[in-house]
């Protein structure tokens, strides 16, 4: 019996929840780097994990299946294909950075009201790391019903993380402030549960139509011509299926809750929300979508890519109003899961191909952007832009690296986000050129909000409320370096990403019985 390094994978961060939820809470700093040491030996598995994924080889690799609930024919079934393995890295990645940035953001808050007030510390990094166990399994989840199970359940620690811990720059006082959150957590619950409930119903009717909960089982049944599913049963599963993951993704119109969440939420817990969780929707439309309900793919199509862009552009025009910084980056992530949207359901290689990578290259420029910014308003006490000015005059390093996040976000070429977003603009042309040309404005607009956030904060006149500002500690600098120097990496050098989620996009193009269109002005021999 081989070793379960999936199962290893997904149980260390689990395990390390547990045991810092049990320290002692007058040790809060022993269960930081009790978290910190049990997110780097999840990132060193995932890592060995990587190594021996075999781009060539068997779709599902590494492959588990245990007998759960016999009764029900569920299955503990796991495995990764080329997009799962690289998502599951992508996780482990940026956990470190996390705890790492919100290494303060649970400590004891001042005294109010004469009552001093404590945040568990230790309950913080115990539900980060909880999230994490399930993002990575569920990446890892090949049986309907067990991916459901994690689906759901990491909306209870997520729930927690932006109600119980909220971002402490707000401007309406604590009472106004625990509001907020409240209200924020709620939203989030409620928006995730209903399209989980949905999903539910859709995964029993999966169940009675299939007899099975097994993806692989499905997909054979499908190949050799055993399965039976009406046209019509098909396409009400999909859209039972694509509801709940196009409110985790979130697509508009079931966007709304996302800006509340990562505005209330710390800037570590928001990384968590857009970077990691949110990546389970657009991964589940790849993997579950596509591969179980292949014609009700394309006959919702059509609608899907008019969604997709009008998130681009929704998102990206919200996002140049906002004057909230956190919100604004909330509305620019909207206008970037749209672009991934669009090039999954553009059924081209280079689409899907893009849009697995702009998966990757969106959570490292988000993280790196949502961190600086955490770190910017920690020092002024404010998210409001227009509390900003002239940031770059005294904390050069601060305003370099908010720069540089920026600019990946308006996916700069030489920065890895432009890569993705080219190959789903290419990939969306080669079929659908009207929307790939209407999608390009997204880009004119990310321009503006960048830039515009940029130079209303960090240039100018230095205002009096910054002036004492201190620049980036090491700390904040071990945080943001890595993460830039992947955005310059994989921004010059992606082909160690393609390789992996190349052959993997074929699979799923064959699922679904689409080829790349064929040029119409053929290469001279």
């Amino acid at each position: 019996m081989s070793f379960p390094f999936l199962t290893v994978t997904a149980a260390l961060p689990a395990v390390g929840a547990i045991a810092t939820a049990a320290v002692p809470a007058a040790r809060r700093t022993a269960a930081k780097w009790l978290a910190l040491i049990f997110s780097l030996a999840t990132l060193v598995l995932a890592a060995i994990v990587l190594a021996r994924f075999e781009p060539g080889g068997d779709r599902y690799q590494l492959t588990e299946s245990h007998a759960w609930i016999k009764d029900f024919g569920v299955r503990y079934e796991l495995g990764v294909d080329g997009i799962g393995v690289v998502l599951l890295a992508l996780t482990a990645l940026l956990i470190p950075f996390v705890i790492l940035a919100g290494w303060h953001d649970a400590d004891p808050l001042e005294e109010v009201n004469t009552n001093r007030r404590w945040r568990p510390t230790q309950g913080f990094f115990a539900l980060i790391l909880m999230v994490e166990a399930m993002v990575i399994l569920s990446f890892e989840a090949t049986d309907v019903f067990l991916f459901y199970i994690l689906f759901e359940a990491m909306l209870i620690p997520m729930y927690f993380l932006i109600g119980g811990f909220g971002d402490r720059a707000h401007a309406g006082g604590d009472e106004a402030a625990a509001t907020q959150r409240s209200y924020a957590a709620v939203k989030f619950l409620l928006y995730n549960l209903v399209g989980g409930l949905i999903m539910l119903a859709a995964v029993v009717g999966l169940q009675v139509v299939t007899g099975t909960f097994s993806l692989s089982e499905i997909a054979a049944a499908r190949a050799d011509g055993t399965l039976n599913m009406a046209t019509s049963t098909e396409r009400w599963l999909f859209l039972g299926f694509f509801f709940a993951f196009a409110v985790k993704a979130p697509l508009w119109p079931l966007h709304t809750w996302l800006p509340n969440a990562m505005g209330e939420a710390t800037a570590p817990v928001a990384v968590l929300i857009t970077a990691v969780v949110d990546k389970v929707g657009t991964f589940a439309m790849l993997r579950f979508c596509l591969q179980l309900f292949p014609e009700a793919s394309k006959w919702a199509t059509p609608v899907i890519l008019v969604l997709a862009l009008i998130s681009i552009l929704y998102g990206a025009l919200l996002a140049v109003g906002q004057r909230d910084i956190k919100r604004l980056i909330a509305y620019a992530s909207i206008s970037h899961f749209g672009f991934i949207i669009l090039g999954i359901f553009a059924m081209t290689s280079q689409g899907q191909s893009g849009a697995t990578l702009y998966m990757v290259n969106h959570g490292i420029s988000t993280a790196a952007l949502m961190l600086v910014a955490g770190f910017l308003i920690t020092r002024r006490g404010s998210r409001l832009i227009a509390d900003y000015g002239g940031v770059q005059k005294v904390a050069p390093v601060l305003a370099g690296t908010f720069l540089i996040g920026g600019l990946a976000t308006l996916s700069l070429p030489g920065l890895s986000p432009f890569v993705s977003e080219f190959l789903v603009l290419v990939g969306t042309f080669s079929r659908y050129p009207a929307i790939g040309i209407i999608a390009t404005t997204g880009i004119v607009l990310a321009a503006v909000y960048v830039l515009v956030l940029y130079q209303r904060t960090m240039t100018g006149p230095v205002k009096a409320e910054v002036r004492s500002m201190p620049d980036l500690r090491v700390r904040e600098l071990v945080v943001v370096t890595p993460l830039i120097g992947l955005l310059l990496f994989l921004g010059v050098y992606p082909k160690p990403l393609t390789e992996i989620v190349n052959p993997a996009v074929t699979h799923t193009l064959s699922d679904v019985h689409k080829t790349d269109p064929k040029p119409e002005v053929e290469a001279a021999p």
